[in-house]
């Protein structure tokens, strides 16, 4: 059989090639199959492998097809080109001569060097990211209809950001090294080499040398760059992609992340000896990287390579905030477009401030404002006024179930509707982007019950976390990923196999056998009150009205907010602005509960705090009342175009408006 060890690859150089057990042989680092040599029946003794017939020689048995790696779905990627060409400066530096003569094949592997250590550590990381990045960009072509543009995207930002880490640099490996020997001051004691590592290179402390590489590496270019650079491009492709997809994804295994490091050395093989730590140690991720982590670092690694990046796609994503709302989109979209595209708040591009509110938070306030202005939605105590009329409603129904009253009010309200439509005069946020007059006010009732109702349904549950099934299954192809039994102990996979027969067996009887027609459960009948005379005077004491609004008076202290009554005696029916009081070391909010109900359903579908939701919407307001504020003054200030030289005189003068047009309703601009 062929052996391979001394044999070099002709795409990255490295010198050591394995059998992949299908007729041909491998790069150990970068799992290129070798063209021209394969394995063959005939025995060791039979043929001698020598420089001159090597690359002749004949398959004796049938191919298997060969595996897909990447390096042969690519193999003039410019992503190897660059990394070779790196590696051979790397090599050939000092005397500008490379090697002279070619390897002795029958002498067997040649002895590593120090270049060879960590020129294997440092491709075979990453070489591992790259192909992390590649999975993960696969599956949001192909799981999550992603435009295939990523594709092409993905290359030359990647490139370009190896080249600003100046992992490449000629005195990279000794620098790492300098270091680690520098951290340490004072006298310290060395660390005794262990037996097994005695060939590899040390620093003077006694550490490994491909340790602190590949520490050094894995700070430089974490894992968590992979998600990174996926949630980038699908930004800079004006995909609706959000933080929130790109964490649940990662947490439920639909994108490759924590278990990727099985097709990563599927792809570029097992360890070597150049680099001999495992691929689970190199390339599975200790912990998820956080929501605004990721949108900072995608916005600072941007502005490393020089990336101009474009706000976000507020039409999309706004869209979809809406349907998840299950908002009327035709009639809040427009309005919410025509503030955004006259407002263009800064916050809408992503910033490489990690504690700086992130980019959804801005585009909810855009919505809530919009919600506000169409809907009334100023503190008239919509939502207790239907609290009445869902309690004179539940009186005339006569209902006879006894426990009616623990039925959400909003399911009670929710078939009495019939969307009303009402003529307001109400003011608005701004006179210059709301026409008030055309426009008459909705019913906010209607949205308000939906809002109300939806609020637990909102909730982003995981997908592994259904049943206990899924669970299983997740925990065996992502969290325990490449752990197998020992089948050494034959006993301990029966025992498994036993259990989840059991379970499957009780499962499947559970949902055969109904609660109602099974003997064995007992229906248990509703208790019924001591005394109905007792029930009645508690009913008398607490309306059906006052128990719904001490639920929601509750509910609003939990997260710091003060409830406020109903408005009434309204003298001015401009735009309601809240504010924030510091009390008790903490700030406290008051709002109403037509608001509070708008506002924490759209906290809950960006998995934001609460509070955070109310104070980017508190920023985009005072925004709204600058530029209100300050839009006349700058009209004033604008330059009027001088006489064009091709143009009669006459007619110029005539094209320059005189001081009184300056005097300009902008409450008739339809916005």
């Amino acid at each position: 059989m062929a052996n391979g060890s001394g044999l070099e690859c002709e795409t990255c150089g490295f010198v050591g090639l394995y059998d992949g057990s299908d007729g041909f042989f491998y790069c150990q680092r970068c799992g290129t199959q070798a063209e021209g040599i394969r394995e063959t029946a005939a025995d060791n003794d039979d043929l001698i492998l020598t420089k001159e017939n090597v690359r002749t020689i004949v398959q004796r048995r049938v191919p298997v097809a060969k595996p897909d790696l990447v390096s042969q779905s690519q193999p003039d990627s410019q992503f190897w080109k660059t990394l070779r060409t790196q590696e051979e400066e790397d090599v050939n530096a000092g005397d500008g001569v490379g090697p002279t003569e070619p390897a002795d094949f029958a002498t067997g592997p040649r002895t590593l060097t120090y270049e060879d250590y960590y020129s294997e550590i440092r491709m075979r990381y990453l070489m591992g990211v790259q192909i992390m990045i590649e999975l993960q960009i696969k599956a949001l072509v192909e799981k999550f209809n992603v435009c295939p543009i990523i594709v092409g995207m993905t290359e030359p930002i990647w490139l370009k950001f190896l080249e600003k880490t100046k992992l490449f640099a000629d005195d990279w490996a000794d620098e790492v090294i300098n270091e680690s020997e520098s951290q340490i001051q004072g006298e310290t004691e060395s660390v005794g080499v262990r037996a097994k590592h005695k060939s590899e290179p040390h620093n003077l402390l006694g550490k490994r040398s491909v340790m602190i590489w590949y520490q050094s590496l894995s700070k430089t270019v974490p894992l968590s760059y992979s998600l990174v650079i996926s949630f980038l491009v699908c930004h800079l492709a004006r995909e609706p992609i959000l933080p929130t997809d790109i964490i649940r994804w990662t947490l439920d295994g639909k994108l490759p992340y924590f278990a990727a490091f099985l097709e990563i050395e599927k792809q570029i093989g097992p360890p070597t000896n150049a680099c001999p730590l495992s691929s689970s140690r190199m390339f599975r991720p200790i912990h998820a990287i956080s929501l605004q982590k990721l949108e900072s670092l995608a916005a600072s690694l941007a502005y490393s390579i020089g990336l101009e990046l474009p706000p976000v796609n507020f039409y999309s994503i706004a869209s979809r905030y809406l349907k998840q709302l299950s908002l009327p989109i035709e009639t809040i979209l427009p309005h919410a477009c025509r503030i955004y595209e006259w407002a263009m708040p800064p916050e809408l591009w992503l910033s490489a401030n990690e504690f700086r509110l992130p980019t959804r938070a801005y585009v909810l306030s855009i919505l809530i404002v919009s919600i506000r202005i169409l809907y009334n939605i100023h503190g008239f105590g919509k939502w207790e006024t239907s609290l009445s009329r869902a309690a004179k409603e539940k009186n005339r129904k006569k209902t006879k179930v006894a426990d009616k009253e623990k039925v959400n009010v909003i399911n009670d309200v929710a078939e009495l509707s019939d969307s009303r439509s009402r003529q307001s005069d109400v003011g608005s946020v701004t006179k210059s982007y709301n026409n008030l007059p055309e426009q008459p006010h909705l019913d906010a009732t209607d949205i308000l019950l939906v809002l109300h109702s939806k609020y637990k349904e909102l909730i982003d549950t995981s997908d592994h976390a259904k049943d206990l099934e899924t669970y299983l299954e997740y925990c065996k192809d992502v969290v325990f990923a490449g752990v197998e039994l020992s089948f050494d102990d034959l006993q301990e996979y029966q025992i498994i196999n036993d259990l989840w027969n059991c379970y499957q067996k009780n499962e499947d009887q559970k949902s055969s056998e109904s609660p109602t027609s099974s003997p064995s459960i007992p229906c248990k009948r509703p208790r019924k009150p001591k005394d109905d005379n007792d029930q009645i005077t508690h009913d008398s004491k607490e309306s059906f009205k006052e128990r719904e609004i001490r639920r929601m008076i509750s509910n609003m202290e939990e997260n710091n907010f003060s409830y406020i009554r109903p408005r009434t005696k309204v003298k001015r029916h401009d735009y309601l602005y809240y504010t924030r009081k510091k009390g008790a070391g903490a700030y406290v909010y008051a709002a109403h509960a037509d608001y509070y109900i708008l506002l924490r359903s759209c906290a809950r579908v960006a998995q934001l705090d609460l509070r955070y939701m109310h104070v980017a919407v508190l920023c985009f307001e005072r925004r709204l009342a600058w530029l209100e504020k300050n839009i006349q003054h700058c009209v004033t200030q604008m330059p009027y175009s001088e006489a064009c030289e091709f143009c009669h005189n006459d007619d110029a003068e005539q094209n320059v408006p005189n001081d009184d047009s300056m005097d300009m309703d902008f409450s008739v601009l339809n916005l």
